[in-house]
């Protein structure tokens, strides 16, 4: 059961994104705040399970880091369309998880699996705490910090995307198909 747990928690927070855009839509901001505050226990859950009982898998190499980026672009989307952020925020982080989605698939077929750096864990870190304080600022006014953070991520994730080409998709362009032995690919 254990092997097949990080799986049954990243389909989990896969479909964790659609009912957030509910909540969030049908205003019932804290249920929102809620599921994505559990959308970020299960990333980090699944994760440790995974490198712990050694049950890391292709479909979770691949599926862990599409449900995150589609939540936390889910979640601003909903904060953009509601005013709550510049849409500029939403613009700039929907091109960067573009070009990581497009970057992933390129090295998928060289059989190459990326695992995350701390740029990208800091980058997410500040996303989930700046879109936790977005939702927050609906009941306490913490307007300015949460922009603040998005745009801190944002710069944080294009140091990440960055890091990220140069590390894994410059050398793979004309060199030797390779696979990594990493197992987390949550480049943020």
């Amino acid at each position: 059961m254990m092997k097949k747990l990080p799986n049954i928690l990243t389909v989990l927070r896969l479909a964790m994104v659609g009912v957030y855009v509910y909540f969030f839509m049908t205003d019932q901001y804290w249920w929102a705040l809620g599921i994505y505050f559990l959308a970020v226990v299960t990333d980090w859950a699944d994760g440790y399970i995974a490198r712990k009982y050694d049950a890391i898998s292709d479909v979770g190499k691949l599926l862990d880091p599409l449900a995150d980026k589609l939540m936390v672009t889910a979640a601003l989307f909903c904060f953009a369309l509601r005013g709550m952020i510049p849409w500029a925020i939403f613009i700039a982080v929907a091109v960067k998880e573009l070009l990581m989605v497009v970057g992933g698939l390129f090295l998928y077929n060289k059989n190459v699996v990326v695992h995350s750096d701390m740029f990208g864990k800091v980058a997410a870190f500040t996303f989930n705490l700046g879109i936790g304080l977005t939702i927050l600022n609906i009941f306490v006014f913490v307007y300015y910090i949460n922009i603040v953070l998005l745009y801190l991520s944002i710069v944080l994730a294009v140091i990440a995307l960055i890091h990220y080409a140069r590390r894994n998709m410059l050398g793979h362009l004309k060199g030797p198909d390779k696979k990594s032995d990493d197992s987390d690919t949550n480049a943020q």
